[in-house]
C-alpha cells in the first residue's frame, strides 16, 4: 500500500478554472454587499430598504469606481484593508499615447553616449587628418615625398640611360658607316 494511504492523490484530479466573467460577477457582488453594509451602518438601522433612486444612482457610481478600479493597481491580500503609506512606493501610471513626449529630448544610457562621443572623435581625427594637421598625416606627407623624389631620380635615370643608349647606338652606327665608307 503506498505511503499516503490511499490509492491515486490528489495531483491526478481535474483542475477547475475560474472563467473571468465568475470572477467580475463575484467581485461584483462582494462590493455591493459592503456597500450595503454601509449603507446600513449611515442610517443607523433606520429602514429596510432606501429610497430606489438613490439605490440606482449608487449602483452607476459603482460602475464608474469599478472603471477607475481597472486603471489602479489591485490590491492584494490584506493591502485592501490596511491603508500602508509608504514613502518609496512608486505607483505605476499608464500614460495615454497621446500623453508620449516623442519630440522631447530623450536620456542616452552611458553606451549611447560614449558610442557618439566616439564616433564624433574619429570625424574630428578624420577631417584634420586630410588637412595634415595631425602627426600621422604629416608622416604620410613625408613619406610620400621621399617616394616622389626617389621616382622622379628614377625616371631621370632611366632617362638619361635611355639617351646614353640612344647615343651609342647612333655612334656605333656612324662608326660602321664610317667603315663601310673606307
Amino acid at each position: 500500500m503506498p505511503k499516503g494511504g490511499r490509492k491515486g492523490g490528489h495531483k491526478g484530479r481535474a483542475r477547475q478554472y475560474t472563467s473571468p466573467e465568475e470572477i467580475d460577477a463575484q467581485l461584483q457582488a462582494e462590493k455591493q454587499k459592503a456597500r450595503e453594509e454601509e449603507e446600513q451602518g449611515e442610517e443607523g438601522g433606520d429602514g429596510a430598504a432606501g429610497d430606489p433612486k438613490k439605490e440606482k444612482k449608487s449602483l452607476d457610481s459603482d460602475e464608474s469606481e469599478e472603471d477607475e478600479d481597472d486603471y489602479q493597481q489591485k490590491r492584494k491580500g490584506v493591502e485592501g484593508l490596511i491603508d500602508i503609506e509608504n514613502p518609496n512606493r512608486v505607483a505605476q501610471t499608464t500614460k495615454k499615447v497621446t500623453q508620449l513626449d516623442l519630440d522631447g529630448p530623450k536620456e542616452l544610457s552611458r553606451r549611447e553616449r560614449e558610442e557618439i562621443e566616439k564616433q564624433k572623435a574619429k570625424e574630428r581625427y578624420m577631417k584634420m587628418h586630410l588637412a595634415g594637421k595631425t602627426e600621422q598625416a604629416k608622416a604620410d606627407l613625408a613619406r610620400l615625398a621621399i617616394i616622389r623624389k626617389q621616382r622622379e631620380e628614377a625616371a631621370r635615370k632611366k632617362e638619361e640611360e635611355r639617351k646614353a643608349k640612344d647615343d651609342a647606338t647612333l655612334s656605333g652606327k656612324r662608326m660602321q658607316s664610317l667603315s663601310l665608307n673606307k
